[in-house]
């Protein structure tokens, strides 16, 4: 069984890279199985197609406008996914996602299991800005939430000695490199 684990969104916008730094994390800290891709998908829309029908899993991290308190976590899994990806639409990746879903399913080709793991945010609107403070705590909660379902799916995550660098961004757009900039 092959497992995706996709952070999309735009670390340009603020709060809308929620799902790219929390991927991100995910990859800084655990060593996942060799029949695990941890991806960075950002705003790739349709291009994510061919890794979302090559997977029997996949676990989704984003930002999605819930109508909660900014930095609440919230997951859905399986059939009620694709409702949460274009409920509310904040950005142009957000239908691409739903849209690549659909094509999924129409290649006959959906994942199995399917968990979303979003953040209500705060700010979508900060050109250039980082994460919002009540984004930003919730990285570490969201990647505990993600371990807790991949170890219900029997995929089993392993700690870092150290923390990986330059992993899925580099360029200076790592999280650290870039909220550290923007932050000042």
């Amino acid at each position: 069984m092959t497992t995706l684990v996709l952070g999309i969104g735009n670390i340009l916008w603020g709060d809308e890279g929620f799902g790219v730094r929390a991927v991100e994390a995910l990859h800084r800290g655990y060593v996942l199985p060799n029949d695990v891709t941890v991806m960075d998908g950002g705003t790739q829309g349709l291009y994510l197609v061919q890794f979302v029908t090559a997977a029997d899993r996949l676990l989704v991290f984003d930002a999605i406008d819930y109508g909660l308190a900014p930095g609440t976590l919230k997951i859905v899994r399986d059939g009620e996914v694709p409702k949460f990806t274009g409920a509310k639409k904040m950005s142009l990746h957000q239908t691409g996602f739903q849209e690549v879903l659909s094509a999924a399913d129409l290649l006959r080709r959906y994942p199995g299991k399917l968990a979303l793991v979003g953040c209500q945010p705060l700010d979508l609107e900060n050109w250039g800005g980082p994460l919002t403070a009540p984004v930003r705590d919730t990285i570490a909660p969201a990647v505990d939430a993600a371990l807790a379902i991949l170890s219900e799916w029997g995929v089993p995550a392993t700690p870092r000695a150290t923390a990986e660098d330059g992993g899925l961004l580099a360029h200076d757009i790592d999280f650290l490199a870039y909220e550290r900039r923007a932050v000042g």
